[in-house]
């Protein structure tokens, strides 16, 4: 299910619109992802018009002005499939050198998380690695993990720093993640985790690393525009409420949003704090309280569940997504790609997780990877949802229904992907 070759012609132009459109995507159910009405917005038998990278036309298909041909330069034809938003991975850890296996091995055997960090394993021993990598062999190991992800219809993600802990070496991963934005065909926005693990030429020296963080790291990455939000991981084996405020603080000194990894080990009060800041979404969340659900409901912060660290971790406790539905707190979901908790890198097994682990409806897998997974990046003005004046970045699915982008194991029905407009080879 290949679209059509794209055909070059010079028909006349609609006499009601009185211009040609780019492109026109036609022959497709469009999953719009608009709430409040069909499930998964639906629009049977559609077709999407493009112009200058934006969505300037959608609908029934009966009802375009004119036949496609006479009404753009190109059409394509989605052979009956499913159109829907790209996906969007509001939570990642690309960048970074080395593996965890050996982690892997000691929690089969039956060390916790915590004891296998107090070893000296855990983030730190990735830390070492991505330190003493080059820039270029940062890059060169991301853009593997990357391309996987874009071949499954990703295109917008977001890549944390966190394994330098170091202001250069942080520096460092947030240049490879906008490089990776800039070779491919996605958008990349970037956090700078300073505050993801204590390096441990600071274990002596907590306040002194966090002044580091506040003083020296987020100011560096402002002024070279290097980070679009700054992140925290707030936990008993990481960073207090009161160190992450700090932290936080430094963020709004230099107009940066925030967002946070919270209660994910225990209920550290991480999903107050970052309703405190407002910020943009709160991460991971199995052990937020009903109180911690009503803050992030009153300030509109995304809850992002993430599990393919509860099944990789082997968590039994699962995030409150019953009370986060009763109290209106929007969810994503997101890889979490990282070495050591959450080593995914397909973000439609992360989705099928969410249904299967988390109790999740199809729907809401996919709103949690468009819709809702914009919001958590403050993307949602101009992606996630199919609708006429926003980006036209989308994928085409060989699918029978949208349910099945989350009931597939394994499997990849993504045909075609489109990015600010244009197709993208595959």
């Amino acid at each position: 299910m290949e679209p059509r070759p794209a055909q070059a012609l010079g028909g006349p132009v609609s006499a009601e619109e009185n211009t040609v459109w780019d492109s026109i995507w036609t022959n497709a159910h469009l999953a719009t992802m608009r709430p409040g009405g069909a499930p998964y917005g639906a629009v049977r038998d559609g077709a999407v018009a493009v112009k200058d990278g934006i969505v300037a036309w959608l609908g029934s298909r009966k009802d375009l002005p004119g036949a496609p041909e006479s009404l753009a330069a190109k059409v394509h034809d989605a052979r009956g499939g499913w159109l829907a938003p790209g996906l969007i991975d509001c939570h990642t850890h690309l960048v970074y050198a080395g593996h965890r296996a050996h982690d892997f091995e000691k929690r089969l055997e039956g060390a916790t998380y915590e004891e296998i960090a107090g070893e000296g394993g855990g983030i730190l021993s990735t830390v070492a690695a991505t330190r003493a990598a080059s820039q270029e062999e940062l890059l060169r190991a991301a853009k593997g993990r990357l391309k996987r992800l874009l071949l499954e219809g990703v295109t917008t993600v977001e890549i944390k720093s966190g394994y330098g802990l170091e202001t250069s070496s942080e520096l460092r991963m947030l240049r490879v993640a906008r490089i990776l934005g800039d070779q491919h065909p996605v958008t990349v926005r970037t956090s700078l985790l300073g505050a993801h693990a204590l390096p441990p030429e600071y274990a002596h020296d907590r306040e002194g690393y966090v002044g580091l963080v506040r003083e020296e790291m987020i100011p560096a990455a402002a002024r070279e525009g290097l980070a679009d939000y700054v992140d925290a991981f707030c936990e008993r084996i990481a960073f207090s409420v009161e160190e992450c405020e700090d932290i936080f603080r430094g963020a709004r000194a230099h107009d940066l949003p925030v967002r946070l990894h919270a209660d994910q080990l225990s209920d550290s009060g991480g999903a107050t704090l970052a309703a405190r800041f407002e910020a943009l979404s709160a991460d991971h969340l199995e052990y937020c309280s009903s109180s911690g659900a009503d803050a992030l409901a009153r300030s509109g912060t995304v809850a992002v569940l993430l599990p393919g660290a509860f099944y990789f971790l082997g968590q039994s406790t699962h995030p409150p997504v019953e009370l986060f539905r009763e109290k209106g707190v929007p969810l994503a979901i997101a890889t979490d790609s990282n070495p050591g908790s959450s080593p995914v890198s397909s973000l439609l097994l992360t989705m099928n997780m969410a249904c299967t682990l988390f109790g999740l409806t199809p729907e809401e897998s996919l709103a949690g990877v468009t819709r809702n997974a914009a919001a958590a990046l403050g993307l949602g003005g101009d992606r996630g949802v199919l609708e006429v004046g926003k980006r036209a970045d989308f994928a085409v699915w060989d699918v029978d229904t949208p349910a099945e982008l989350s009931y597939w194991v394994g499997g990849n029905p993504c045909v075609a992907v489109v990015q600010d407009g244009s197709p993208v080879g595959r």
